[in-house]
This record gives structure tokens, C-alpha cells and sequence, in this order.
């Protein structure tokens, strides 16, 4: 299983106490933050919230796919987004298309659509049976997820395949939201889908605090049942995040990118204040007792306050249409009163 279908698994809930630092000896430092230890990131709402009126698509279309094709989309009736982050099917949704999406990846869970027939009935390969059996009109999807055989046999059956750059950082959303829209055929709506992002966006960045000092946050991908013990850093997308609630991203101040082995010498050179982990992947390794045994966690500021945060697995690396809905919510567990 690579990095990238390892970070994002359906996400489970875990909750958990606090403990403060005068249980925990003189060498405790205490954490920027709220000082809550364990707090859940929630968003206010877990539903999709259209940007009008069903739009309708302006059909057909020739785009320039992500993998140097030109593809002409002649029909939006029978819609499949997918992709290892759910961030396309939430778009196509957010763009008020989603009663013609016939199906769904695993990662696409937000009420609206969980209920449509999986895609990626064997943890996040495509199955071309699954695609077929639904008779998409347009398929639109990003190198996350595969496998390209699947695709080309999807593309022989006559379905226009739309790839998708799959960056994911806060910069990269409005270019995803345009991309999706006019593959589909309705960049108006598309336009007035990277308005209301890119304000929420922008109001969630305003809600970090202006003084102190901000807090040093790393991110660990953690995977008990697979034996995958990871950092973010410099592009892992979780920096992007961080930095956007005026945070510090400890992998990246410590010169790592992308995903690199949790060390015990690394995660303690890093320092954070605060671990960020997706919920599920706390669950693996049976809550914050799990994680405080992993190499470096207990030694590190965030460990001796148990300063844990974590976020459904869907959304903290989403980077769809929910994006600045995401940020606002980091921001809120990392800063505010408790709420769990």
C-alpha cells in the first residue's frame, strides 16, 4: 500500500482526557494552545451545502485533462468523481450536481453521498465492473487513484476520463474547483464556488490568533494495524493546513518533506507543541496511550501534555469544496475553550 492510499481511511471517533503538567514532573513545558489535551476538530456541518440552484451544464465540451489529453465531455447526466481524498465528488456536489452523481470512492463520505454504490470496493482501487455496471457519462479523477489499466479500460468503453492535478495544498483548491467545473460544463458555478471557498478560507485564517507565540504542530500519519509510523513536512499537504491557522509546522522546520519515518530523534528535535493525527488513525494504535508509546511522542512537549489533536480522516486532507470550513475547525481545537 503507497503513502498516499495509506493517509486517507474512513474515519472512526475517539475521545479522551486531559492531563496537566504538574502531574508530569518539572521538565514539562507547557503547550501554546487551549491546553485541553485530547480535542476532536468537528465541522460545525458535516453535509455538503450546494452554491445555488442546480446549474445546467453547457455540454459538450472539449478540457485538457492533467495527463496531456484533450477529452470532450458530451454529457454530465451520469457523473463519477473519485479520487484517494473525496475532494472531487464534494466539488461536484458543492457545484449543486450532486442528484447526477452515480457513484462514490471511499473517502466520499458526507451524508449526502454516502449512500451512492462504491467505486473502490477494495480499499481505494477503482474496480472497472463497478464503473461499468453504473454507465457514467463523464469520469473525473486525479493520479491519487488507479489503477491506470482501470482507466484505460474505462476510456475504451467510450467514457471521456478527466484527469485532474491532484496537488493538495490551500493554493491549489480554486484550480481543482475550475478544472471539475468546466469538465461538467457550468464554470459559472465553479466561479462562484472559489468565491465562497476562498472567503471561508480567508475568515478561518483571521480567527489565529495575532500574538504569543504560535504553536508548533507536527502531523503523524499513523497506521497501527499496517506498521506505518509517519511525519508531514515540507508538501505533505498537513503544512499547509497548519500554516493557514498561524501555527508552525515542526516537520518542515526541521527540514523534512513530504512523508518521512517517525523517528524517535526526529519527532523530538521537531518539538511540537501539538500532534495533529487523523481519528482513525489514533484508533489504530488504541487512542492516545497507543500513541504516547510510538518512538519520541512522550519525550516531545505535546506528549507530556497529551496535547493530542485529530480530525476525521475525509477532511483534514481534503482540500475540496469544505476546505475553509476544515481550516476553522483546526483552528478551533488547537485554540479554543474544550468543547469534548
Amino acid at each position: 500500500m503507497s503513502t498516499k492510499i495509506a493517509i486517507l481511511a474512513a474515519a472512526l471517533l475517539l475521545t479522551a482526557g486531559c492531563t496537566s503538567v504538574s502531574e508530569l514532573g518539572p521538565e514539562a513545558e507547557a503547550a501554546p494552545g487551549n491546553g485541553c489535551g485530547v480535542t476532536t476538530a468537528k465541522l460545525a456541518d458535516d453535509d455538503i451545502t450546494p452554491i445555488g440552484a442546480a446549474p445546467a451544464p453547457k455540454l459538450p465540451v472539449t478540457v485538457d485533462s492533467a495527463d496531456k489529453r484533450k477529452v470532450t465531455v458530451k454529457s454530465a447526466d451520469r457523473i463519477l468523481a473519485v479520487n484517494l481524498y473525496g475532494s472531487l465528488g464534494e466539488i461536484v456536489f458543492s457545484l449543486g450536481l450532486g442528484d447526477r452523481v452515480v457513484g462514490r470512492d471511499t473517502s466520499t463520505t458526507f451524508p449526502a453521498a454516502a449512500k451512492l454504490p462504491l467505486v473502490t470496493p477494495q480499499g481505494h482501487d477503482l474496480s472497472a465492473e463497478a464503473i461499468l455496471k453504473l454507465n457514467p457519462t463523464v469520469l473525473i479523477a486525479d493520479d491519487s487513484i488507479g489503477p491506470p489499466t482501470v482507466l484505460k479500460q474505462i476510456r475504451e468503453a467510450g467514457i471521456p476520463v478527466v484527469i485532474v492535478d491532484d496537488t493538495q495544498t490551500l493554493e491549489s483548491v480554486p484550480a481543482h474547483i475550475r478544472a471539475v467545473a468546466g469538465a461538467l460544463g457550468v464554470p459559472e458555478a465553479g466561479e462562484r464556488l472559489v468565491t465562497r471557498v476562498q472567503s471561508e478560507i480567508g475568515a478561518a485564517r483571521a480567527t489565529a490568533p495575532k500574538d504569543g507565540t504560535p504553536p508548533r504542530i507536527a502531523f503523524l500519519y499513523v497506521r497501527g494495524t499496517a506498521g506505518v509510523f509517519l511525519i508531514g513536512g515540507e508538501d505533505a499537504g498537513s503544512d499547509s493546513m497548519i500554516e493557514a491557522i498561524g501555527a508552525v509546522d515542526a516537520g518542515s522546520e526541521i527540514g523534512l518533506t513530504k512523508f518521512r519515518p517517525l523517528t524517535s530523534e526526529g519527532l523530538i528535535n521537531a518539538a511540537p507543541d501539538v500532534i495533529l493525527v487523523m481519528t482513525e488513525g489514533l484508533n489504530s494504535v488504541d487512542g492516545v496511550d497507543g500513541l504516547l508509546k510510538l518512538p519520541g511522542v512522550a519525550q516531545t512537549p505535546a506528549g507530556i501534555n497529551k496535547r493530542i489533536v485529530d480530525m476525521d480522516d475525509g477532511i483534514l486532507l481534503n482540500f475540496g469544496a469544505r476546505t475553509g470550513k476544515a481550516v476553522e475547525a483546526l483552528a478551533k481545537a488547537v485554540y479554543g475553550p474544550c468543547s469534548q
